[in-house]
């Protein structure tokens, strides 16, 4: 079956479009012009080079606290493999397949913007990688998010050169193996090209556009499961009004209060009359800290967005300028920030989330304790609400910011880094886990609602809670619930909410 292609270019492209090929197959294909620059940048490069006594910083010199000694012209090719070698010091979990696939075609775009120096051959074969679904086997430990992602990509550029391991087909091998059975040759690089390839913050930009393509999903689910738990608490909807969101206009809030009066619309359970005269702000202030994460969300996008349209390896090539100039646009303080920021507001989520657990739970407003018929028998869902508590203790552990930190390196040469990496794989684990705490809420809320029979709430949320049903069923006594707390994540992860 012919797949849809995928142009890469040097136009600007919106992260949106980068993240439908997180879960879709694509072909790579690179335009003819971005081939050109390429090429152009190259030949460029290669007429600079013909002068023996000109030093450029990585193309014929060492690198970082070495940068002054001058590479003898006939080893610049070994420089580039021992450059690979010597930076492939990655340690920790392999990075997921779905993410590698996401660096790859992130190196490609960088690369073809034509201020890099690289082969026409090397790019191309990064994409003959990706389309033939050769991804390199890369760790999630090894970089300060500064001199761009180098132990990381040093394990991504590996294979180029017939080193490093690659799953291929289902199977980790080496990349010899892989080589053999698609009758590859490795690549012989030449100057700036190593450097190339493994300065830039594709490792962190790759995790940042995976996090904020999942926190849409999840948001969207949390102001969905938070309109269950609504009803299901036999909450007030003064709150939710337009009136009081029009003075005090924060665009997330809005636009949630907005979402969750159109989930709640036409609910027999929201227009009636309640008893009580306020609810707790864990269902008062959804719009609001739900809204917040909705506009921190928007603005870590537009900082991603911008990142994955730029050139940040170093020293950057300009042939039409007749300039080689090294600078520091492989720093990942910008993606640092917006990861912490990330991490952050998504974790409120998780807390708001548990939160609203833990009333539903707690035997008010005539449902019964913990959920269950004949309580003290049975201990219903008392415990998923601790394991709830303990994944948002972990997040919050995990908020502690990355951008904060910073370690000098390279004999004292880098002397800031931004630890953008730690800052990415932390956000990441993050946003796991608030998939987790809402599949709890998903289950405590179904089962609470379900107590109010024959009351119903909005008929979008009855058909939710209908095809829910078919994968979970009501708890009538006590059974192993991490079988419906694993059912709900997997509910969560393939459902499609109406819009």
């Amino acid at each position: 079956m012919k797949l849809p292609v995928f142009t890469v270019n040097t136009e600007w492209i919106l992260l949106s479009a980068i993240a439908t090929t997180i879960h879709e197959q694509f072909e790579l294909h690179i335009d003819k012009d971005a081939q050109e620059k390429v090429i152009r940048c190259r030949n460029y490069l290669d007429e600079k080079m013909q002068n023996a006594q000109a030093a450029y910083y990585g193309i014929n010199t060492g690198f970082g606290y070495l940068q002054n000694v001058q590479i003898d012209k006939a080893k610049i090719e070994q420089l580039q493999y021992n450059l690979l070698m010597s930076h492939a010091c990655g340690m920790g979990e392999e990075v997921p397949e779905a993410i590698v696939k996401l660096i790859l075609l992130l190196k490609i775009k960088s690369l073809v913007y034509g201020h890099s120096g690289v082969q026409w051959a090397t790019v191309k074969r990064l994409a003959d990688m990706y389309n033939a679904a050769v991804l390199p086997v890369v760790y999630t430990q090894g970089s300060l998010g500064a001199s761009g992602d180098l132990a990381p990509l040093s394990h991504l550029s590996l294979p180029l050169i017939g080193l490093g391991a690659v799953k291929y087909k289902g199977n980790k091998m080496p990349t010899t193996k892989a080589f053999e059975l698609l009758q590859w040759q490795p690549l012989a690089l030449q100057s700036k090209e190593g450097l190339a390839l493994i300065n830039g913050t594709q490792f962190m930009s790759a995790y940042g556009v995976y996090c904020i393509h999942q926190s849409y999903h999840l948001l969207q689910w949390a102001n969905f499961i938070a309109s269950i738990s609504f009803d299901a608490f036999h909450c007030t909807n003064e709150p939710l009004q337009s009136l009081i969101h029009q003075i005090r206009a924060h665009s997330g809030q809005v636009a949630c209060a907005e979402t969750l009066r159109k989930y709640l619309q036409d609910s027999p359970i929201a227009l009636q009359k309640k008893h009580q005269v306020q609810d707790p702000y864990s269902f008062r202030c959804i719009p609001q800290v739900h809204g917040a994460t909705a506009d921190t969300l928007h603005f870590v996008q537009e900082t991603f967005t911008r990142e994955i349209n730029s050139v940040t390896d170093n020293p950057n090539i300009f042939p039409d300028e007749d300039t080689i100039l090294s600078g520091g646009n492989f720093h990942g303080q910008p993606l640092a920030l917006g990861l912490d920021f990330l991490a952050i507001a998504m974790s409120e989520l998780a807390n708001i989330s548990e939160r609203r657990t833990y009333q539903l739970i707690s035997g008010q407003r005539g449902l019964p304790l913990f959920l269950v018929k004949d309580p003290g028998l049975n201990s219903g869902f008392m415990i998923p609400q601790y394991t709830a508590a303990g994944i948002v203790s972990e997040n919050k552990q995990l908020c502690t910011p990355a951008s904060v930190d910073s370690i000098s390196s390279s004999n004292n040469q880098e002397d800031h880094v931004s630890m953008g990496a730690n800052a990415a794989t932390k956000c990441y684990r993050v946003i796991e886990n608030v998939e987790k705490v809402l599949a709890i809420e998903l289950l405590t809320a179904v089962q609470a609602l379900t107590f109010r029979r024959p009351e119903t709430s909005a008929p979008i949320i009855e058909k939710v809670i209908t095809d829910f049903r078919k994968v979970v069923t009501f708890n009538e006594k006590d059974r192993v619930l991490h079988d419906d707390m694993m059912a709900a994540i997997q509910f969560i992860k393939t459902y499609h909410l109406p819009d």
